[in-house]
């Protein structure tokens, strides 16, 4: 505590030489200046010393004929001086700290994690609809009606997490495109029913049933919307006719061999980009979405594509800002016209149908055999593959409320 004290009220670093040091010091003591840290050194002595006591020492230097030397400035009040004498780099200083502060009250990056079916950019055109952008307060973000929109507007998105992590607006979300049990369990709740559709035309391969009544068996052909497993169950009197129905969400695995069907085409002739080798990069610095270019001497080429290289300026990993370093890549091409070779396109074609296969295998669709036809008609290739596949099936549908058969025999008698 004394050593806080002394700081913020200052104190010095003093050499002492002469004729007596050592009267010296008896004098201070006999005036209530408090020296410390005394050190002899022989031919001098050196000390500590207030600011205050210091400017009580020329009566006493001149009675013991000595000289006090300061060697070094300690404390608050010689901070002040240094620091204003520095006044225009402390204000800079200053002026930067409040801008990195106000700066940290803004959004400046939207990272949208999780989503497969909902693409990038169809989830950031929602979220500008919505009022959320780049830039904007993060007080006006409300982060529950956030979720709850996202919500509302993909039903495929079953759960959603948004959190402001620094200057980040992180969205996370998981995707599902069957009926929650949750909203299984609401319908129950409210007396409606929920029957199975066939989602598309095909031939039924299996069928498991673990609530509802099947109305389809394993080789039934079945079409759209027709319905596989019903969601009201007849409850019979005694001699056969049907008392009640009882509803509820049928629910059941139920495999379906369908057929796909993947159409591409190309043009005969096209035109191909030759890489002469030859780059330029232009440097750029980009504030929100203001481009400042650095030029670069030399004529641009005559054909030629950009590609753009940019990094976002952050801070302790997630203080993002809106500065983003990067430089644009001007590659020179020359192009002459092409004629695809047959073994040319069947490699086109082939990565276009693996991908198409992809992305079947990812909804979790089976391919068992696939049949591909490629012909050459008016300067153009096309292809036509036919793909036989395995696929869970059935979506929930409603049920229409049915009648008993004694209320509609009584309707049909009053009638």
């Amino acid at each position: 505590m004394i050593q806080v004290i002394r700081y913020i009220k200052g104190y010095l670093a003093i050499k002492v030489y002469g004729f007596s040091p050592e009267r010296f010091m008896n004098l201070c003591s006999n005036h209530n200046i408090f020296l410390w840290d005394v050190e002899n050194h022989g031919d001098y002595y050196t000390m500590k010393i207030s600011l205050k006591g210091f400017y009580k020492l020329r009566g006493i230097t001149r009675k013991t004929g000595t000289r006090v030397v300061i060697t070094k400035r300690y404390g608050l009040p010689f901070l002040s001086t240094r620091i204003w004498k520095r006044r225009i780099f402390m204000f800079g200083l200053l002026g930067s700290l409040v801008f990195w502060v106000w700066m940290s009250g803004f959004i400046w990056a939207v990272e949208i994690d999780g989503n497969y079916y909902v693409t990038t950019d169809v989830f950031q055109d929602f979220l500008e609809e919505s009022g959320i952008w780049v830039g904007m307060k993060k007080k006006d973000v409300e982060i529950e009606a956030l979720e709850k929109a996202i919500r509302n507007q993909f039903d495929i998105v079953t759960w959603t997490s948004a959190q402001i992590d620094g200057t980040r607006l992180l969205i996370r979300i998981k995707e599902n495109d069957l009926i929650t049990i949750e909203e299984k369990k609401s319908d129950a709740a409210a007396g409606e029913g929920m029957n199975l559709v066939a989602e598309k035309e095909g031939e039924i391969v299996s069928i498991v049933t673990r609530s509802g009544v099947p109305k389809v068996t394993a080789g039934t052909i079945v079409s759209k919307g027709d319905i596989l497993v019903e969601g009201c169950i007849p409850i019979l009197n005694e001699d056969g006719t049907v008392k009640r129905y009882e509803y509820c969400n049928a629910d059941a695995d139920i495999m379906l061999r369908c057929l796909y069907t993947l159409k591409e085409e190309i043009e005969e002739k096209h035109e191909q980009k030759n890489y002469t080798g030859n780059e330029k990069k232009y440097p750029f610095i980009m504030f929100g979405t203001k481009k400042v270019k650095v030029h670069v001497p030399g004529k641009p080429y005559d054909e030629w594509d950009v590609m753009e290289e940019k990094t976002q300026l952050k801070l302790f990993g997630n203080y993002y800002l809106p500065v983003y370093f990067g430089h644009d890549l001007t590659r020179e091409y020359f192009t002459e016209e092409k004629v695809y070779t047959k073994e040319e396109v069947k490699e086109i074609f082939e990565i276009k149908i693996q991908k198409f296969i992809e992305t079947l295998q990812e909804k979790g669709v089976q391919i068992i055999e696939k049949n591909v036809t490629i012909n050459k008609a008016s300067g153009k290739w096309q292809m036509k593959v036919d793909f036989l596949a395995v696929e869970k099936t059935g979506t929930s549908q409603k049920v229409q409320q049915a009648l008993p058969e004694e209320e509609e025999i009584g309707q049909d008698t009053e009638q």
